[in-house]
């Protein structure tokens, strides 16, 4: 059997003593958490995306949430631990007397959302305003723009609005002297799977890691012959990152509805993860050797015949997990050499992981 996937060892050194490395690293880690800030008019989305994204809510069940009055907090667990903030979108966070320390301090991201329904000349006044104003004080945060509720417009509608905002916000960026403004642009919906990609990309700035697990998640999709890999946060169906070949909204679509089939299938069929383990040995409830042996295997899971395509999955810790696409017609029978590779890749994870935050 070929061993070529064995060169995903070649982007990291030996990972033998990584996973205690990592566990303390962790803990370092919650102590610096980047903050991501929700912001925009009143009634523009933006409490409906952070429940949708991060609270698994319906997004039928949007149109109950009532108006945000107070900053909401949101503290997120994954590969990075990080704070999502959703600002109420009467206050104005620009006034001399607010204490902008306390809100853009330690800031990462800032994502403005925009109803693409609504009038939105002077939201984007107010957003041009306000990149301006925070650069001076804050020049290393990322901006993006949510394009929202683009879904039930036209076509042809839909372009032209996406292009009239992209265009006025940067040539008033650049009007005011800020070349090669930092923002983003994105259309997004909460009735697809668009608001995820969104989040998807902003969350991937926030990221230092993401060229090395750009350059990991390559090497396992040339080993194993997969189309798109990804590494998915479980719970919020946000991607961490992917190998650099092109998005195929297509194939995220069906990784994103595959991690619902199977988080819904492990809320009845869950097992307990090393943490628990360990606070149940703390109280005296000692396991033997054959059910810990169980419970350190990592879920996977494999499924054919979908649209041409198989899929992998691959669970790397609590939070993680890596889909694979591949339209290889001998994609089962390769999947003992797949299976070393993701191996290779989880160890080379923990390693990057334990660097960083050491």
């Amino acid at each position: 059997m070929s061993t070529k996937g064995l060169t995903v060892a070649e982007i990291s050194t030996d990972a033998s003593d990584a996973a205690p490395a990592a566990e303390s690293a962790v803990s370092r880690a919650a102590e610096h958490k980047p903050r991501l800030l929700l912001m925009g008019q009143k009634r523009s989305g933006k409490s409906s995306i952070s429940n949708v994204v991060f609270h698994k809510m319906a997004p039928t069940e949007t149109l109950f949430i009532e108006a945000t009055t107070a900053i909401k907090k949101d503290a997120m667990h994954s590969f990075m631990e990080f704070q999502v903030w959703d600002l109420p979108g009467q206050i104005d966070y620009l006034d001399p007397s607010f204490d902008a320390e306390g809100i853009f301090g330690g800031v990462g991201a800032m994502i403005w959302v925009l109803d693409a329904q609504d009038e939105y000349l002077g939201p984007i006044v107010n957003l041009v305003e306000t990149i301006l104003h925070l650069q001076q004080t804050y020049p290393d945060i990322k901006y993006a723009v949510f394009i929202h509720k683009v879904d039930s417009l036209t076509d042809d509608f839909r372009f032209d609005t996406i292009r009239d905002i992209n265009q006025r916000i940067t040539d008033e960026l650049m009007d005011a002297g800020l070349e090669n403004p930092p923002v983003s642009f994105y259309p997004t919906s909460i009735f697809d799977h668009s608001i995820f990609e969104a989040f998807s990309k902003v969350i991937q700035v926030l990221v230092p890691q993401l060229p090395t697990l750009e350059a990991l998640l390559s090497t396992v999709a040339a080993s194993c012959k997969m189309d798109k890999v990804y590494l998915f946060d479980v719970l919020s169906k946000i991607y961490i990152a992917s190998d650099t070949s092109p998005v195929d909204m297509a194939a995220y679509e069906l990784c994103s509805d595959w991690i619902d089939t199977i988080v819904d299938m492990s809320e009845i069929y869950a097992y307990q993860r090393a943490e628990e383990e360990e606070e149940e040995e703390e109280e005296g409830d000692r396991l033997t050797r054959r059910e810990k042996d169980v419970r350190a295997q990592s879920a996977e899971s494999t499924v054919g015949g979908l649209k041409g395509n198989s899929l992998y999955l691959k669970e790397i810790n609590t939070y993680l997990c890596l889909i694979g696409v591949s339209n290889e017609p001998r994609f089962e029978m390769e999947k003992p050499l797949i299976d070393r590779n993701v191996q290779v890749f989880q160890d080379s994870l923990l390693e990057v992981s334990a660097r960083n935050t050491s």
